[in-house]
């Protein structure tokens, strides 16, 4: 049976630390270290594109871990109406490049359209098998 935790945070800047604070200790809580700073660096990309174009004036956003076997997937989930940037930044930005860089270091992403908000999610291959105990 997957294992799963989410937590909703508010749309401040102090926010982003604490959505990574929280998925690293799920990660631990876990023991799926192998990906961690993958993982933690995808937390604080996917957060502050929530932040800075997903969530109106006070409304939250959601973070989500799931594990299922060894396959862990991040999801970031907003209400707000901006559809998630699309393609690789320009060369010569001085911003916009944490979507690339979630999708590199990452096994897949993806972007799940809802009727109010949508989820940006990306999934890591780990090692082991979850025991199901946690």
């Amino acid at each position: 049976m997957p294992l799963s935790r989410q937590r909703r945070f508010p749309r401040s800047r102090a926010s982003v630390g604490a959505a990574r604070t929280f998925v690293h200790q799920v990660l631990m809580d876990w023991d799926r270290l192998d990906r961690l700073d993958d993982v933690t660096l995808c937390a604080s990309e996917l957060a502050t594109n929530a932040l800075l174009h997903g969530v109106p004036p006070g409304r939250q956003y959601c973070v989500t871990l799931t594990l299922d076997g060894p396959l862990l997937r991040l999801a970031v989930r907003d209400t707000g109406d901006h559809p998630a940037p699309a393609g690789p930044p320009a060369e010569d930005a001085c911003s916009g490049r944490g979507l690339h860089l979630a999708r590199e270091v990452s096994d897949d992403l993806g972007v799940t359209e809802h009727v109010i908000g949508k989820t940006v999610w990306v999934v890591f291959k780990t090692d082991g098998e979850t025991d199901g105990g946690v």
